[in-house]
C-alpha cells in the first residue's frame, strides 16, 4: 500500500486514488474486498475505542446529572453544534469535498492539490468565524426556536443559553477537523481522523470530574469540556497534514474552480445526506414539550444505537466514499456496483444481530451502564423504550450511510435531496402521530420508520441510475444472518429470563450480563459458521492478515 511520507515523496511519486486503494481494474476481486475491509477495520477499531470512552463519558454524566434540568440543558447545548457538525462538517461538506478533492488527486499535480486545500480552508475558516459570532449574539432566540418547550422555565432557558454559547465554537473546530479528515482519508490515512473523536470524550470526562465539582453551576464544566475537545481534535490533525504535504494555509481564492464545484455540490447535499439529523433536531423540538427527562431518554438511547452504527455503518460510509469516487471518476460502474453490494452485505451481517441484541437486552445494558446516582430504575425503563424504537431502524440508518455516498461519488446531489424532502415530511407527520400515544418512544420510532423509507428510495433511485440491484448473494446473506440472529435472540431471551433481575448490584450485573452478551455473540458466530456466511469469513481473514502484517 503506497504511503506518502513527506512532500518530496509526494512530488516525486504522485499518488492516484486508484493506487491508494489498491483497487486497479486489474486487481482481483478479493484484493478489492480486503482493501475495503482493511479501511473499514481501521476506522472501526478507533471508533470502538471512541465508543467505549463515550460510554464512560455517559456513565459519568448520568451519575452526576441524571435526567434533570442540568442534563436536559446540556444535551440541548450539545445538540446544536453537534447537529451542525453532522449536517455540515461531516455531512454536506465532506460528501462534496472528497469527490472533488479526489479528482485533483487523480490528476497527480501536488502543487494544485495544495492550492485547493488552502483555498477551501481559507473560505471555510472565514465563514465559520462569521457564523460563530452571529450565533453568540442570537443564542437566546436560537434556543427558543429549537427547544420552545423550555419557554415557561426561564432558569432552564438561561442555563441552556449560557451552555450553548460555550459549546457553539465546537462547530468551528470540528468543521476544520472534517476538512483535514477528508484530505487524510483521500490519501488513505484513516487512523488519525478515526481516532480524533476520542479526544472529545476524554475532555468531557475531565470536564465532568475535574471542573464541574468546583463550579456553582456544574453543567458549565461539561460545556467547557466540549470546547476543549473541539480544539484538541483539530490540533491532532495538523501534523498529519504536514506529513502528507498538504498543510493548512491562508489562500484567499473564493473563485477557484474547486471551491465553486464544492459549493455547488454542498447546497442540495446539506439536506440530502443529513435528513436523519434534521429529523433528530425536530425530535428535540417536540420532546421539549414532553415531561422533563424526555430529551435525556432520547439522548442515552441514541448513544447506545450509535455504537454499532459507528462501528460499521459510519465507518463503511467514510471508507467507501473515496473508493466510490475513484470508481466514478474512472467510469467503472461495474466496480461501483460491486463495492456497494459487498458493503451492504458486510453491514448486514454485523448490524442485524446488533439490532436484535439491543432490542432483547436493552434494559439490562442500560441498567449496567447508567443506572446509578441520579439515573434511577425508572429512567432505565423509559430510556429502554426509546432504545427499542431506535434499534428497529439500525439497518436502515446503516444502509443510508452506504447508499447515499454512491450519489455523491457520481456528483449527483439532486436525487438525495428529492428523497430527503419526502422522508423529512414523512418523519414530521409520523412524529406528531406517534408521540401522542407513545411520547418520547414515538419520536424515536418515527425516526426509524423514516430511515427505512429513505433507504428504500435511495435503493430504487440507484437501480434506475446505474442498474444496481440486490443480487442473490445479498438475499442469501440476509436469510442466513436472520437465521443466526433468531437463534441468538432465543438464547439471549432465555438467559435474560433465567438470570437477570432488576436492582442488582453493579458487580452482579457485570458478572451476569457480560457472559450473556459473549454467549450471544458466540452463538451467532457458530450458527453463521454452520450456515457458511461468507462475509464473516472475509472479516476473519482480513483480521488475520492485519494481525500477521502487524
Amino acid at each position: 500500500m503506497p504511503y506518502v511520507r513527506n512532500v518530496t515523496d509526494y512530488a516525486a511519486h504522485p499518488i492516484h486514488v486508484k493506487d491508494i486503494y489498491g483497487m486497479n481494474d486489474t486487481s482481483p476481486t478479493s484484493t478489492k474486498k480486503n482493501g475495503l475491509i482493511r479501511a473499514v477495520g481501521t476506522i472501526s477499531f478507533f471508533t470502538l475505542l471512541s465508543r467505549v470512552l463515550g460510554f464512560v463519558r455517559d456513565i459519568v454524566i448520568a451519575r452526576g446529572f441524571g435526567t434533570g434540568m442540568g442534563a436536559d440543558a446540556f444535551f440541548v447545548a450539545l445538540k446544536l453544534p453537534n447537529f451542525l457538525r453532522r449536517l455540515f462538517a461531516e455531512g454536506a461538506f465532506s460528501t462534496a469535498f472528497v469527490p472533488v478533492f479526489s479528482d485533483y488527486l487523480t490528476q497527480g499535480d501536488p502543487n494544485e492539490t495544495r492550492k485547493v486545500a488552502k483555498a477551501v480552508f481559507t473560505l471555510l475558516l472565514s465563514a465559520l468565524l462569521l457564523v460563530t459570532a452571529l450565533a453568540q449574539l442570537a443564542m437566546p432566540f436560537l434556543i427558543l426556536v429549537i427547544a420552545p418547550g423550555f419557554a415557561d422555565q426561564p432558569d432552564k432557558v438561561q442555563l441552556t443559553v449560557e451552555l450553548t454559547r460555550i459549546t457553539f465554537p465546537y462547530i468551528l473546530f470540528i468543521s476544520l477537523t472534517a476538512l483535514a479528515g477528508g484530505i487524510l482519508n483521500s490519501h488513505r490515512k484513516f487512523a488519525i481522523p478515526a481516532a480524533t473523536p476520542m479526544l472529545l470524550n476524554i475532555t468531557l470526562i475531565g470536564g465532568a470530574t475535574l471542573i464541574s465539582p468546583h463550579l456553582e453551576t456544574p453543567a458549565i464544566g461539561l460545556a467547557i469540556g466540549v470546547f476543549l475537545g473541539g480544539a484538541a481534535q483539530l490540533a491532532l490533525q495538523i501534523p498529519a497534514l504536514k506529513q502528507i504535504g498538504v498543510p493548512f494555509g491562508w489562500r484567499w481564492q473564493p473563485h477557484h474552480e474547486a471551491v465553486k464545484r464544492i459549493l455547488k455540490l454542498m447546497g442540495p447535499s446539506i439536506l440530502g445526506v443529513s435528513v436523519a439529523q434534521i429529523n433528530l433536531l425536530f425530535d428535540l423540538f417536540l420532546a421539549s414539550f414532553l415531561p422533563e427527562g424526555s430529551i435525556s431518554y432520547l439522548y442515552y438511547a441514541d448513544r447506545l444505537v450509535e455504537f454499532p452504527l459507528g462501528l460499521i455503518g459510519i465507518a463503511m460510509g467514510t471508507a467507501i466514499l473515496p473508493a466510490l469516487s475513484a470508481k466514478a471518476s474512472q467510469g467503472d460502474m461495474h466496480g461501483l456496483r460491486h463495492d456497494l453490494d459487498f458493503a451492504l452485505r458486510l453491514m448486514l451481517v454485523i448490524n442485524l444481530p446488533a439490532a436484535v441484541g439491543l432490542i432483547v437486552l436493552g434494559d439490562p445494558i442500560l441498567s449496567l451502564l447508567f443506572e446509578r446516582g441520579a439515573f434511577d430504575i425508572n429512567a432505565t425503563r423509559l430510556t429502554a423504550q426509546a432504545l427499542t424504537a431506535y434499534a428497529t431502524g439500525l439497518l436502515a440508518f446503516s444502509a443510508i450511510k452506504v447508499l447515499a455516498p454512491a450519489f455523491y461519488a457520481m456528483k449527483d446531489t439532486k436525487t438525495p435531496v428529492r428523497i430527503a424532502i419526502i422522508c423529512l415530511i414523512s418523519n414530521m407527520v409520523l412524529n406528531v402521530i406517534l408521540m401522542i400515544p407513545l411520547k418520547h418512544a414515538g419520536l424515536a420510532l418515527a425516526t426509524s420508520l423514516a430511515a427505512f423509507l429513505n433507504a428504500g428510495l435511495l435503493y430504487r433511485a440507484l437501480k434506475g441510475r446505474i442498474d444496481f440491484s440486490l443480487g442473490t448473494e445479498v438475499w442469501h446473506t440476509t436469510l442466513k444472518t436472520a437465521g443466526a440472529s433468531l437463534v441468538m435472540a432465543v438464547f439471549l431471551l432465555s438467559c435474560k429470563e433465567l438470570y437477570w433481575q432488576p436492582g442488582m448490584a453493579d458487580l452482579t450485573k457485570t458478572i451476569i450480563l457480560l457472559p450473556i452478551i459473549g454467549g450471544g455473540i458466540g452463538m451467532f458466530l457458530a450458527v453463521g459458521y454452520v450456515l457458511h456466511i461468507r462475509e464473516l469469513r472475509d472479516l476473519v481473514t482480513a483480521l488475520q492478515r492485519r494481525k500477521k502484517s502487524s
